[in-house]
């Protein structure tokens, strides 16, 4: 089976799980600390993937991992055990990114990076982030900026699977491109 179908089969079911309770925002945010998590501590994926790591330790990093203590979120204690029952623990990760993709479609929701090559004014933030709602038409987007001093200098605009690129050095690629053919 696609290791990809998997893991969204199951932020499906996790999805219609916490619709029932009206908890799907609380388990969205569960899945954001979860997949940051992931990302900031790289032996977690080992460590839940690992066969002598006890059931209740692997429900305990999965609760650790979403900021909270096993017994205190009865849908994510329900759901780590069903992935432990089923010896599916190891997909943690992407169905928590599978998670938040759906809840994010589902609520009209766009992710947004804004790559600049220093740190941007609060002005500036306010112009691009106004740029950006105008392009989503009214949908919600959630905000993420970093610095990349490679850029030279501008920004780069990452919506979903958009691209809009402002920066000094996509302007000297292009000139140097012009400049070969």
């Amino acid at each position: 089976m696609d290791q990809g179908l998997l893991p969204r089969r199951y932020a499906k079911a996790l999805y219609k799980y916490a619709a029932e309770k009206d908890a799907t925002a609380g388990v969205y945010a569960l899945m954001q600390r979860i997949s940051a998590a992931f990302s900031s501590t790289p032996g977690l994926q080992k460590a839940l993937a690992n066969p002598f790591v006890s059931d209740a330790d692997k429900q305990q990093l999965a609760a650790s991992a979403a900021g909270t203590v096993p017994g205190k979120d009865p849908i994510l204690d329900d759901f780590v055990s069903l992935l432990i029952r089923n010896h599916r623990i190891d997909l943690l990760h992407e169905t928590a990114i599978a998670y938040e993709m759906l809840y994010r479609r589902t609520n009209n929701i766009y992710s947004v990076n804004i790559e600049s090559a220093a740190p941007l004014s609060d002005s500036d933030r306010s112009r691009i982030t106004s740029l950006v709602e105008r392009h989503l038409h009214g949908a919600t987007a959630e905000y993420s900026f970093t610095v990349d001093p490679d850029l030279i200098g501008g920004f780069v605009v990452n919506i979903e699977n958009e691209r809009l690129d402002a920066s000094v050095r996509n302007e000297l690629e292009q000139m140097r491109q012009h400049l070969i053919s």
